[in-house]
């Protein structure tokens, strides 16, 4: 019988193991190794804070790609929703957690013994995966963090974001109360109890920020806050967007980075001129985007990141209006300030910390801080990464980093590609371990079809001409899921 571990159980991790156990015909064991939250929540969808929305409608969060509607359909079973227009349901961004009950439902269909519902059946295990090698019988053996071995024929590495990297200029085991190195951790237990004339620093601007600025927010934090950001770009809000079939052109991955820089600024312009939203060029680039970064050579891609990245992340990855909204309220009434500067370090100051920063111009800086919390986002280079699991795969040499050393290189069946430049026929990956490779790939319209790629991957030693077809999309129909 064919044994199969995912390591990772947040969306891509169980949305792997739901198509495996959905397409399956021979008997399988998919075992699913997770540790730290529960199975199908990960980080994203383990917050236990209502407030904190999905950055998606409901209409294109289904978790799977071949059933758009399928979320749209779950959330009529819930009472909160059951009267809700179906207009209004489909535009609404739903909490995070009700998404991560969405996922657990999917997943625990298929928790039943072999040949009561179906072949293959899912185990999960709540214990960290610390190492993988080649077994001598073929295949590869996982070891867990409690001794336990996992004999594999094929391992799937669905780990999601990396954690967060030490700040430049900290050391990696600088631990003082009043700094918060893991934003998904449980700080709140940290705050002061009187808040009165005390600063929060929240270092970073981008989505985390938002997530813990929302946090204080809802618990009526009384003292302000402060954003220091390199580039001071906060996340746009979502829109209402036209029809717009203008752009891009046919094929837009053949043009190269300068070409497609300078059609897509002529673009925002004509948006600009129809008082539309210029974002909707980048939109409608979205069902394209992993093959145009693809196509960029290694040095346009260098070029992408160092001068666009941050405005495109600002522009593509939104927030609901309803948090934009409570973002820019607390900046007009003086709660939260923007401040552009480079982080240089974080020091233990009394009971607070200070931060120090290069501001703009050039000029140092510093502030001091009630707390200061590390919202820099997830570990950039792979290479050196502090999970341990992954620093044993690359010093047996299973995986090696990207080109830009951003995750893990991949071939185009996500199969692992080791030292030796070889694809693995066991190893696989997919998520966020694949910045590198395909840009685009965090949100979950490109991850429940990254979890069904994999799936038919897996299973193509046992798929017919009818699977295949279930399988598959028209590209048209994926392009509309996208937008």
């Amino acid at each position: 019988m064919k044994t199969i571990v995912i390591i990772g159980g947040g969306f891509c991790g169980t949305m792997t193991a739901v198509n495996l156990a959905r397409f399956a015909r021979r008997p399988a064991r998919i075992a699913i190794v997770n540790h730290r939250r529960p199975l199908g929540r990960g980080t994203a969808y383990g917050t236990r804070h209502p407030e904190h929305l999905l950055n998606v409608a409901a209409r294109n969060m289904s978790a799977l790609a071949d059933q758009p509607d399928n979320f749209i359909e779950w959330l009529r079973c819930r009472s909160e929703f059951g009267d809700v227009p179906e207009a209004e349901l489909r535009e609404t961004f739903v909490p995070r957690t009700i998404y991560g009950d969405y996922l657990r439902s999917l997943s625990f269909g298929y928790f039943h013994p072999i040949d009561e519902r179906g072949p293959a059946v899912i185990d999960a295990c709540q214990v960290e995966a610390v190492d993988v090698e080649s077994h001598q019988g073929g295949g590869l053996l996982v070891s867990l963090a409690d001794g336990q071995l996992i004999e594999a024929d094929h391992v799937v590495l669905a780990t999601g974001n990396q954690p967060p990297a030490p700040l430049a200029g900290l050391p990696r085991d600088f631990d003082h109360p009043a700094y918060v190195a893991d934003p998904w951790s449980d700080w709140e237990s940290r705050l002061p109890e009187r808040a009165e004339n005390q600063d929060i620093v929240l270092l970073g601007a981008g989505l985390t920020m938002v997530d813990a600025l929302i946090t204080l927010l809802s618990r009526n934090w009384q003292g302000n806050m402060i954003a220091v950001s390199r580039s001071g770009m906060l996340p746009s809000a979502h829109f209402r967007g036209i029809d717009y079939r203008d752009f891009p052109p046919p094929d837009p991955e053949s043009l190269g980075l300068a070409a497609l820089v300078e059609l897509i600024e002529e673009h925002c312009r004509l948006l600009r001129q129809r008082d539309a939203n210029p974002a909707i060029a980048v939109d409608r680039l979205r069902p394209h985007t992993q093959r145009i970064w693809k196509n960029f050579s290694l040095d346009e891609k260098r070029e992408f990141l160092g001068i666009y990245a941050a405005r495109w992340n600002a522009t593509r990855h939104r927030i609901p209006r309803s948090i934009h909204d409570r973002v820019s309220q607390a900046i007009a009434d003086g709660r939260l300030r923007v401040v552009r500067g480079a982080i240089d370090a974080v020091e233990g100051c009394g009971a607070g910390v200070r931060v120090l920063f290069h501001a703009e111009g050039g000029r140092r800086d510093s502030l001091a801080a009630a707390l200061a919390i590390n919202c820099t986002g997830p570990q950039a280079r792979f290479s050196t990464t502090g999970v341990q699991l992954f620093q044993n795969l690359l010093q047996r040499g299973l995986v090696r980093p990207d080109p830009l050393d951003m995750g893990i290189d991949v071939d185009e069946d996500l199969a692992v590609i080791g030292r030796d430049g070889g694809a693995s026929r066991c190893l696989f990956a997919l998520g966020p371990l694949l910045k590198g490779t395909l840009w685009e790939t965090t949100a979950v319209p490109e991850l429940r079809g990254q979890a069904m790629q994999l799936a038919r991957v897996l299973l193509a030693d046992e798929a017919s001409e009818g699977d295949d077809r279930r399988f598959q999309m028209r590209e048209e129909a994926v392009i509309e899921y996208y937008i």
